[in-house]
């Protein structure tokens, strides 16, 4: 079973991947309707766009102006434009990524990295806060300078403040890293008492998810895993970052806080999972 796995997670990454410097992640348009000024064609169809007033549509993301009936039909071929980006947190996970050409977000990548370089063994690594304000400061650093954000230790020496930020960074997310598509399933597999067929079961599921979402969740649980190695230095095993990044990186579509309490260890439990079998899932 575990080589089932690692053919097909091998295949999806080598999918994902034209080359080191572009990587092939759908996104959808994010059009709204819009009142142009001056004659505006279709960059679908080429027609005119007739009317005086909500002519078409337009993609806040790229900029592409289409009919509104044209814009069920155009690909799912985004490339959101950096000048329309105005933040880092907050903004949809798929856009930022296309935006930046980058495998992942970057304030995932640059948290990581700060982290295991000072922190893997801090005891109550994740679960320990920081202070709220000094998160917020990195947060406004993200949103301002992007990839030049500075979080070194010389800034920021208490390494809770930097895996706030990443935490914040999840829970601002406005579709989490485990989609509100695959959040049932996730949740349905987890409830599988058969050890083996939760893991299979897991494993289907996590191939469902958006390929910038998959790649996160991949790296996101590799870098825990070693949080784990360390757990003799700083107490976090897989069970305790579950209950930690449960209801951080996954959240039921309805915002139900019944669902949610009902549902928190079963998220504890996937996140358990991922961490202890990110080798054979990922």
């Amino acid at each position: 079973m575990a080589l089932q796995f690692w053919i097909s997670s091998l295949v999806r990454r080598a999918a994902l991947t034209h080359n080191d410097n572009h990587f092939n992640y759908e996104k959808t348009h994010n059009f709204k309707v819009h009142t142009f000024r001056g004659p505006h064609w279709c960059e679908y169809c080429a027609n005119f766009m007739w009317g005086l007033i909500a002519q078409g549509v337009r993609c806040s993301d790229c900029g592409l102006n289409v009919h509104k009936q044209c814009s069920k039909h155009v690909p799912n071929d985004c490339q959101p434009d950096l000048k329309r980006i105005k933040k880092v947190y907050c903004c949809d996970l798929t856009t930022l990524v296309k935006a930046h050409n980058t495998q992942r977000p970057m304030v995932v990548d640059i948290c990581i990295r700060e982290i295991e370089a000072r922190g893997l063994k801090s005891e109550g690594l994740y679960r320990v806060s920081g202070f709220t304000e000094h998160i917020e400061d990195v947060k406004m650093a993200f949103d301002r300078d992007g990839e030049k954000a500075d979080i070194s230790a010389n800034i920021y020496p208490d390494i809770n403040i930097i895996t706030g930020a990443l935490k914040l960074y999840f829970r601002d997310l406005p579709i989490p890293v485990i989609t509100y598509d695959t959040y049932s399933k996730f949740i349905e597999a987890a409830k599988i008492s058969n050890a083996d067929e939760r893991l299979e079961a897991v494993h289907e599921v996590l191939m469902l998810l958006p390929p910038a979402h998959y790649e996160t969740l991949r790296y996101l649980m590799i870098h825990l895993k070693k949080v784990t190695m360390n757990e003799k230095d700083n107490l976090m095993n897989a069970e305790n970052l579950g209950i930690v990044f449960g209801p951080t990186l996954m959240r039921p579509p309805e915002d139900s806080t019944l669902t949610t309490l009902h549902d928190m260890r079963y998220q504890k439990l996937i996140v358990q999972i991922l961490i202890e079998n990110e080798d054979v899932l990922f």
